[in-house]
């Protein structure tokens, strides 16, 4: 029998943060701070619209796109949070979470030998989906001196004549760093004048701390035609488990997208879309709510990290700290297994997102006060060990 399988999906490395989450799985009084995920139920009133959509028989396919009061909805949000227009009609696509929205738009842009500029620390969906779609991923290591924000330098320095795409990650996942307007200018002006299109993952663009708003860089000048803004539910909402997403395109590439879309997806879950515009029409409220209690973790971690002498910059985006690990003499790996072994603490290795990624962990502040606590203890319990000689 001849090999059936594709020689690029064998090659393609799985995730570097399952393996920690399958042993933790089977092990007892176990805490695991590495998921990505909110800690919060969805809204009442975003499943009371589901369940009412449910009850009305609201269970047949949507057009393609999306049911377009959802469209109007969201293109109108962005319009009032960030002052960018979009055509609901023919620039906004409904998408199976956020990830479908990355891996179609990449599709429907790549021909063989396109090259995409990943800056890294990022998630780790960025490079399989280039591969995926046939084109070159070029990562560029952003430094943790800069709080892990792509400079204009750094980006210069990763442009050929065959850079088609730049995918930006803020807030990130895993760093918590973010980009104010005043860091994406210098970054929209070289996309304009090297003729580059920004894939920007907004995804965590609602969870954002301190003084500063998040700043999509499709507003700024010459960046609407060249911008594709990928957000979602998952986040913002704590609907993971709807999974649902979108996508703001301006409308030759949106099209081309909607018919990968077509194809291999049909339409989003409809259920899962009339919950959505409960969600965009009424959950600001929720949004502030959840963010303020992710700003305490935030703090509270932060203030255990300085305790405990281990070097953090401040994250303001998203809800994970990115702490260096380089003191304790051991890779990112070897440092989240002994934590896991020795503590049944579960921390995510900073490879896993990417080679610049060691020396660093990551942990997600998705967890209750009372579990931070409990983990910044055996956290504690485990580096003091290692100081000791233990």
């Amino acid at each position: 029998m001849r090999n059936p399988l594709s020689k690029t999906v064998v090659d393609i490395k799985p995730s570097g943060i399952r393996k920690f989450f399958d042993i933790v799985s089977e092990m007892p009084d176990a805490i695991s701070l590495g998921v990505g995920e909110p800690d919060f139920d969805t809204p009442w009133h975003i499943c009371d619209e589901g369940i009412y959509a449910l009850e009305k028989g609201k269970t047949f396919y949507t057009s393609n796109a999306g049911l377009m009061e959802l469209r109007k909805e969201i293109c109108a949000w962005y319009k009032r949070k960030y002052d960018v227009s979009f055509d609901a009609k023919t620039e906004c696509l409904i998408t199976v979470g956020g990830s479908e929205g990355i891996d179609i738009a990449l599709r429907a842009m790549l021909d063989p030998g396109d090259e995409v500029i990943i800056p890294e620390p990022c998630y780790v969906s960025y490079v399989p989906c280039v591969e995926l779609a046939g084109g070159v991923p070029v990562t560029l290591s952003l430094k943790n001196e800069n709080q892990f924000k792509l400079t204009a330098e750094e980006l210069l320095s990763a442009i050929t004549d065959k850079t088609k795409v730049l995918i930006l990650s803020y807030p990130n996942n895993p760093t918590g760093a973010i980009m104010t307007r005043e860091d994406l200018e210098p970054i929209a002006k070289i996309a304009v004048e090297k003729d580059i299109i920004v894939i920007s993952d907004e995804i965590y663009s609602e969870l954002t701390y301190g003084d500063k708003p998040h700043c999509t860089i499709g507003s700024l000048p010459g960046m609407a035609e060249r911008t594709i803004i990928v957000n979602g539910f998952s986040k913002a909402y704590a609907m993971t488990g709807w999974r649902l997403g979108y996508a703001l395109a301006p409308s030759l590439i949106c099209e081309q997208m909607i018919k990968i879309h077509q194809f291999a997806i049909m339409c989003a879950p409809t259920t899962s879309q009339y919950a959505a515009i409960s969600a965009v029409r009424e959950g600001d409220k929720d949004i502030e709510k959840m963010r303020e209690s992710y700003n305490k973790r935030r703090k509270f971690l932060m203030k255990q990290l300085e305790e405990m002498n281990i070097p953090c910059f401040e994250p303001f985006g998203a809800f994970y700290i990115f702490p260096c690990i380089k003191e304790f003499g051991m890779s990112s790996d070897e440092f989240a297994t002994r934590l896991l072994n020795e503590e049944k603490l579960a921390v995510v290795p900073g490879t896993a997102f990417g080679d610049c990624g060691e020396g660093f962990v990551r942990i997600s502040y998705a967890y209750s006060i009372d579990e931070l606590r409990e983990a910044m203890g055996r956290i504690n319990n485990f580096i003091t060990r290692i100081r000791n000689g233990k």
